[in-house]
């Protein structure tokens, strides 16, 4: 099996992992655009297409159904719940499975997890035992700070989410993220989290004098009773995250990554 696919996110971590599979293996990178990133992401696609991937361009995945994750929350009309975020689903998973088909089986899939992500991976393999998964920053005890240190050893700026203080290069706005990461999106991007504030109150069951109960993306617990926090409510005394841990992977979603249904 000398033939690998290296799921790129426009991380530091799956960079790093593209470049070392690159070297070794005939390789193809793909990467599922959601539309919805910094803007720089691209600008950081091109650096490693040039410094990491031996000038190989990036195969761009894109949904044939949905133009970026708003359009998915909007025509859904829900957010995210416990079984994670229907714009992961739509957006990574989706575009990936049918661009892959049966070359999940046949093809070592490369994924960018780092030393700090040991539960990621075995949720990742007991959801999806069929994917021959190769991991080659776990095989060389890389850390995700040991990646930020390669990609700028080799000359590449980093993605400007990193720069402003997030800890991923995922959509702006992400559904998982916190109270704190909230918050630093209100500081950072003003617009977007107007927008989802709005979206939160639009959604859920109607009541009785036609307004809606709304979704709230975050909760938090007031005198041990676990309540909603709409994020137009967002309380004072929670203070900016940039540095919280999202993972926007195949983790997430509503439907697994692959099935063997999806896989044939």
């Amino acid at each position: 099996m000398s033939r690998a696919v290296v799921h790129f996110s426009c991380g530091a971590t799956s960079a790093v992992a593209g470049w070392l599979t690159c070297r070794d293996y005939d390789t193809e990178v793909i990467y599922a655009d959601t539309a919805s990133e910094h803007p720089d992401n691209m600008r950081f696609l091109l650096d490693c297409e040039e410094k990491l991937f031996n000038g190989q361009k990036v195969k761009i995945l894109k949904s044939s159904k949905y133009f970026d994750i708003f359009d998915v929350f909007e025509r859904h009309r829900f957010l995210s719940g416990p079984a994670g975020a229907k714009c992961t689903t739509e957006m990574k998973k989706k575009p990936i499975r049918d661009y892959l088909g049966s070359r999940i089986m046949t093809e070592l899939q490369v994924f960018g997890y780092d030393t700090g992500e040991a539960g990621r991976i075995e949720r990742f393999r007991q959801n999806n035992p069929e994917v021959n998964l190769k991991l080659p920053l776990i095989e060389r005890g890389l850390s995700k700070a040991d990646c930020l240190s390669i990609l700028i050893d080799k000359g590449i700026e980093l993605p400007a989410m990193y720069k402003l203080g997030y800890s991923n290069s995922n959509c702006i706005g992400c559904v998982k993220g916190s109270l704190k990461y909230w918050a630093a999106i209100k500081i950072d991007f003003p617009e977007i989290f107007d927008w989802y504030a709005k979206f939160e109150r639009q959604i859920g069951a109607e009541l009785p004098d036609g307004t809606r109960k709304g979704g709230a993306i975050n909760k938090r617990y007031v005198k041990g009773e676990r309540v909603r926090v709409f994020l137009d409510e967002l309380p004072d005394d929670i203070k900016p995250g940039r540095d919280l841990d999202i993972s926007c992977g195949y983790s997430c979603g509503q439907q697994e990554l692959f099935t063997n249904e999806a896989a044939l």
